[in-house]
């Protein structure tokens, strides 16, 4: 277990299935009863018609059957009656044989899971039905249409078998054949799992043709598209926000609740809303908040701790981004209303945010009345903004603008709010800073008030004249609609998902964890704003204040280069940008060239902080990686060459990847010292490495053997740019003076820069003194909830062989090709063992399991991945609620594709070495490489197939 209670993704404990269709089908028994009952009537009724009744009760299909003609109460209940009796004695002939195909043995294996099953049928037969089929004995819980008021589409039949089994929704799944219980399920916050036509259950999370042949793990699969939360916890609220964070590219809003909760971290953070702030520098201003909505039940407000709760269940679905949540409340004078919240940030359009309430009376009349606003009333844990917010009300919409206080970054917002039911009155809500709307509504029972919210957001950057674009976006977008607009983000998904989703069978938990990942890296990468790029929090949390570190090039930009390439251009577009800043950085300390900085935000300017508070919330820590951990502008160059291998694209190369690594090696130039430690030798002292619980050390393996790449693919850049425009390159040599003598230099560098390797051993010592440094006793920690050196303290840790993340090793998978298996197997042997993998960086588990893999120890590295995969999900080191952990979202990708997989890029093209942990029967992944699309398939005990795969538009239930 972990450090919050799993409450977040709990295993899936039951099945609950619906009978007709999916046990049996005495579907043709209830054609031939309503047939029967409609020919003595003189009502025409055809097979076709008969369809529409699936999954609805006795009531509405007598409804439909009467297709509008009047009948009294007395009658109908006779004729429903006259029906029931005609079915069963359809029944009589019904046997054990008549159960679908693979239904007995599929109960069994559920079973012999440890899985609860439960029925759930509109039929008020159903109990008979399964005596005589033979299999009732298999059910914990049979629930009929004679048990609740509401029949399908109503989730009541589902969550009160829920409830029978003493489940939470989430900890369910239903599997329907007919479209109204499809929407059961769903209404009921549980995964849905359709049999039968696409047409009919494609809303279902797994659409299957039966159960034949079909393993229960294959069903549970469906709910890895989910994440799931069984309960609200306040204590543990800060990291669930963080992981139900949605987003779509340009903004994300974390997952607070729609009524607020006292001490959340609400935030909308959007990129290049930058502001300056004492002490902390540079910072992502937190934007308006525009999830908010106040629900009003007879005049009480709704909260989750007023009155009573049941039947809760929240889900952020990974396939179309949005956040759900279901609820019965009972107000405190006991008014029982169902809930059902939706939100989403438009994928498909930046600029369009979207959400919706829906409210439904249980048993009695209510007066309804729901509230929304835009807030500006934000801030970064304390710190304020944004000034003079100014507000425009009209009878339909409202308009908030205000500008950061230091930067004078403008944000506008647009809102409507449109009612639909019954609805009475609408409003403009006056409050300084914060406009709203309202909608009211008396509802009886069995009538819905739905009320959605549709936002446009603008910023500065999208020009000026911010009043006309922003009213024009939302009429723009009220003119298409919440469902239209839902549609296109669900495509948008698809899209993502068709090329980016990797496939894992025989592990749930890796697979939810993975596909939440991936999910969390799209909605942090910007798309149309190449002055942007991906914090190490992502627009997550409040963690290093939205800052850009290496973690973007090394850790997440491969995913995205070799699946999502556009998205990778930007990004290093972003550096481009920035390289102004890089440059005065270099200047500040004297060397030539450009440098990036540790810690980027809009200029690339250092804006890493000096001193930050330390554990003990008294003593300032002198923080150093802005001045000496530098191996940063090295990563750059790495990420630029991997991305134009990968990707072929030679216009970026020439006009922004080549004076890139130009001018920053240009910096390393001036930066090594000659003739040290010994004349005609190189070294860069004074450093920090990957490894960060080691300050001011000599000659860091990992950065002084990057520069060596560097500067050698820096020559090798040049040449091509040379030999393909040479017009552009002789223009960019005169500009940055690069003379035959400059690089000849560099030559010497590459040559003679230290790197204590032992070619003996293969040993390479991570730092000059690193293999004189005392042990540390492990078994002394062995029960330990926090870092080493938080433990051992700053100096302590600083002054022993432990490290914070991996150092050689990263380096030796970085540069795979350039290392034999000698180089892997001693460094993994020694600095392994002296690793704080659990609680020192997110950055090196799943590093360690690609290591492992390239040793061929996929156990080893099972255990290093889910170290990584659990990094948010169950918050494994306390601080989700800083934000997601990007750089180790990113390197679980990498730990799959180039670890698991193996994947390799030779000149024949790619191959794979797969080495696959004993749990997975299955890992499957789509890339680009050069144009070309590439699907790679692996199962337990294959070598799996790598083919060339063009652009298909599949659905995300592609996969077991």
């Amino acid at each position: 277990m972990t450090r919050t209670e799993m409450t977040v993704n709990p295993p899936i404990r039951a099945l609950l299935l619906d009978l007709d269709g999916v046990l049996t089908d005495t579907a043709e028994y209830h054609f031939l009863a309503w047939k029967r009952l409609a020919d003595e009537e003189g009502i025409p009724f055809t097979r076709q018609e008969n369809e529409a009744l699936r999954g609805v009760s006795r009531e509405e299909s007598l409804r439909q059957l009467l297709k509008g003609r009047p009948l009294d109460p007395e009658t109908a209940q006779a004729w429903m009656e006259r029906k029931n009796r005609y079915y069963r004695e359809l029944l009589q002939k019904l046997g054990p044989q008549d159960l679908l195909p693979g239904v007995a043995s599929f109960l069994a294996a559920a079973k012999a899971n440890g899985l609860q099953l439960a029925v759930v049928s509109a039929s008020r037969n159903a109990p008979e039905v399964l005596k005589r089929l033979g299999i009732a004995h298999l059910f914990q819980a049979i629930v009929t249409g004679a048990d609740a008021a509401r029949s399908k589409p109503a989730p009541d039949l589902f969550l009160l078998a829920a409830r029978r089994l003493n489940l939470s929704p989430v900890e369910c799944i239903g599997v329907e054949d007919a479209a109204a219980g499809v929407t059961a399920i769903h209404r009921a916050g549980m995964v849905a799992v359709g049999i039968g036509p696409r047409e009919r259950v494609g809303a279902a999370e797994l659409v299957l043709p039966g159960l034949e042949n079909v393993r229960p793990d294959r069903l549970l699969w469906a709910a890895t598209w989910r994440v799931r939360e069984k309960a609200f916890r306040p204590e543990n609220q800060h990291y669930r926000e963080t992981i139900l964070t949605q987003g779509n590219g340009m903004l994300s809003t974390r997952g607070t609740l729609e009524e607020r909760w006292p001490g959340d971290r609400q935030a909308t953070l959007i990129h290049g809303l930058w502001d300056d702030a004492p002490i902390v520098h540079t910072e992502l201003a937190n934007g308006f908040d525009w999830t908010r909505f106040e629900i009003r039940v007879n005049g009480q407000p709704f909260a989750l701790d007023r009155g009573q709760v049941m039947d809760y269940a929240r889900n952020l679905d990974l396939v179309s981004g949005e956040l759900q949540r279901r609820l019965r409340w009972i107000s405190p004078d006991g008014a029982a209303v169902d809930l059902y919240f939706l939100r989403f940030a438009d994928l498909a359009d930046p600029h369009a945010l979207a959400a919706r309430v829906v409210v439904e009376p249980v048993d009695r009349e209510v007066r309804v009345e729901v509230r929304a606003w835009l807030d500006s009333r934000v801030e970064n844990l304390g710190l304020l903004h944004w000034r003079e917010p100014s507000s425009q009300l009209h009878r339909d919409r409202v308009f908030l603008q205000a500008s950061t206080r230091h930067t004078r970054k403008k944000l506008g917002m647009g809102m409507t709010l449109i009612g639909h039911g019954p609805v009475d009155r609408t409003a403009s809500l006056d409050c300084l800073g914060a406009p709203g709307l309202s909608v009211s509504a008396t509802l009886p029972p069995g009538q819905t008030l739905s009320v959605e919210k549709l936002v446009a957001v603008l910023t500065g950057q999208d020009g000026d004249d911010l009043d006309e674009r922003l009213s024009k976006k939302l009429e723009e977008l009220n003119s298409r609609g919440f469902q239209a607009l839902r549609q296109e983000n669900r495509q948008a998904w698809q899209e993502f998902w068709a090329d980016s989703d990797v496939i894992i069978e025989g592990d749930d938990e890796a697979q939810v964890s993975v596909r939440h990942a991936l999910f969390q890296l799209r909605i942090a990468a910007p798309k149309d704003n190449p002055w942007a790029s991906i914090g190490a929090r992502t627009l997550s949390g409040f963690g290093y204040r939205g800052h850009v570190f290496w973690d973007t090039e090394i850790f997440m930009l491969p995913f995205f280069t070799y699946t999502q390439p556009e998205l990778a251009r930007n990004l290093l577009l972003y550096r481009w940008h920035t390289l102004p800043g890089a440059r005065r950085k270099a200047a500040q300390g004297g060397y030539q060239g450009a440098q990036y900085a540790w810690e980027s935000a809009e200029t690339g300017d250092e804006v890493t902080p000096r001193w930050v508070v330390g554990p003990d919330g008294e003593e300032l820590v002198r923080i150093w990686c802005g001045d000496i951990e530098i191996h940063v502008t090295a990563d750059v160059a790495y990420a630029i060459w991997q991305y134009w291998q990968a990707t072929g694209d030679d216009r970026f190369m020439a006009s922004y990847g080549v004076p890139i690594l130009l001018e920053t090696a240009r910096f390393w130039e001036s930066r090594v010292e000659p003739d040290v430690p010994v004349p005609g030798q190189f070294a860069i002292s004074d450093v920090i490495g990957p490894d960060e619980y080691h300050e001011h050390v000599d000659n860091n393996a990992y950065t002084n053997r990057m520069v060596i790449w560097h500067l050698a693919h820096a020559r090798k850049a040049l040449a091509w740019l040379e030999q393909s425009h040479p017009e552009e390159a002789a223009a960019l040599r005169r500009r940055l003076k690069i003379t035959p003598e400059r690089l000849a230099y560099w030559q010497r560098i590459e040559a003679k820069l230290v790197v204590r390797h032992d070619p003996k051993t293969g040993l390479i010592e991570q730092f000059d003194g690193f293999f004189q440094l005392p042990e540390v006793d492990w078994s002394q920690f062995a029960q330990r909830e926090s870092s080493m050196q938080a433990l051992l303290g700053i100096q302590g840790a600083n002054t022993r062989q432990v490290l914070k993340q991996p150092d050689v090793i990263l380096l030796l998978c970085l540069l795979r090709d350039e290392y034999g298996p000698k180089e892997c197997r001693a460094n993994w042997e020694y600095y392994a063992p002296r690793t704080d993998h659990t609680y020192g960086s997110s950055l090196g588990p799943a590093i360690h399991a690609w290591a492992a893999c390239e040793l061929g120890e996929p156990e080893t590295a099972y255990e290093h991945f889910m170290r990584a995969a659990r990094a948010d999900l169950r918050d494994v080191r306390g601080n989700a609620a800083d934000g997601i952990h990007a750089a180790s979202a990113g390197a679980v990708w990498q730990a799959l594709v180039f670890g698991f997989a193996g994947l390799r890029f030779e000149g024949k093209g790619p191959r794979l070495q797969p080495r696959l942990p004993s749990r997975w029967q299955r890992l499957a992944f789509t890339f680009y490489r050069k144009g070309r699309r590439y699907r790679a398939d692996l199962r337990a005990g294959e070598t799996g197939s790598l083919v060339e795969a063009p652009r298909q538009r599949l659905g995300p239930d592609f996969g077991p």
